[in-house]
């Protein structure tokens, strides 16, 4: 009924993959994530992860050719909604802890082969907050039409305190130097939408919005919901080639 399937000692704390069997679901199988007293990801619920892809992506309109950012890799929902959005080209997932990495490329949770085999994806272990301000940025000075951040709980609900930074005007206009001109910035969060943090990324970015994304929870026989973020880049919109 429950099996833990990796456990590593992280720089953020203890990781554990598990995956579970709910009697209550008809003994459905649930892959989750848990980062030291935290739960991360679970693959019951993964609508909002879906919905920060096909939102941002939606958006720019194109009929192909875009290249793409996620930050943070989780169980993969995100990354494998941009990988079979018809519009993209590229895709680099960006990474903290190594081990995630591992489970896709070894296919022990559900999505894993779908994403690490893809051609157009590049799996890269790295710090997702020191590259959005560094200035080469996430690959020798490349600039994408979109970025998509699955990461921290909230804004102001960060997984470690290095991260808050990235959500203040100066983290979020050093993001914005990384994505073409009418690109878009997407965010994935737990809570419902917060008007105060729609100001600070009005300091960075245009057309700014925020979505909540309300679906189905088994578990209470209810809905939960998350937000996500929308901001474009202001310019002219590049062409995808």
């Amino acid at each position: 009924m429950f099996e833990e399937l990796d456990f590593q000692r992280t720089p953020l704390g203890d990781l554990s993959l598990r995956r579970r069997l709910i009697p209550s679901l008809e003994n459905r199988e649930v892959f989750e994530v848990k980062l030291g007293e935290e739960f991360l990801m679970s693959s019951l619920f993964h609508a909002a992860e879906d919905a920060l892809a096909v939102l941002a992506l939606d958006e720019l309109k194109s009929s192909g050719g875009l290249d793409v950012v996620v930050g943070g890799l989780g169980l993969g929902y995100t990354a494998a909604a941009a990988l079979a959005h018809p519009s993209l080209r590229s895709l680099i997932v960006v990474e903290f802890l190594e081990p995630v990495i591992g489970w896709h490329r070894r296919g022990i949770v559900p999505l894993g082969s779908k994403v690490a085999d893809d051609p157009r994806c590049e799996l890269l272990h790295g710090d997702f907050f020191a590259l959005a301000r560094s200035e080469a940025g996430f690959q020798a000075s490349r600039r994408f039409h979109a970025v998509l951040l699955d990461i921290d709980h909230t804004p102001d609900f960060v997984l470690h305190e290095r991260h808050a930074a990235f959500y203040t005007p100066e983290g979020l206009q050093a993001l914005a130097r990384h994505i073409h001109p009418g690109g878009i910035f997407a965010l994935w969060s737990n809570d419902p939408p917060d008007e105060s943090f729609v100001r600070t990324l009005e300091s960075a970015f245009t057309d700014v919005r925020s979505q909540l994304i309300t679906f189905p929870n088994p578990l209470t026989n209810g809905e939960s919901s998350n937000s996500v973020y929308l901001a474009r880049v202001a310019g002219t919109p590049a062409v995808a080639e």
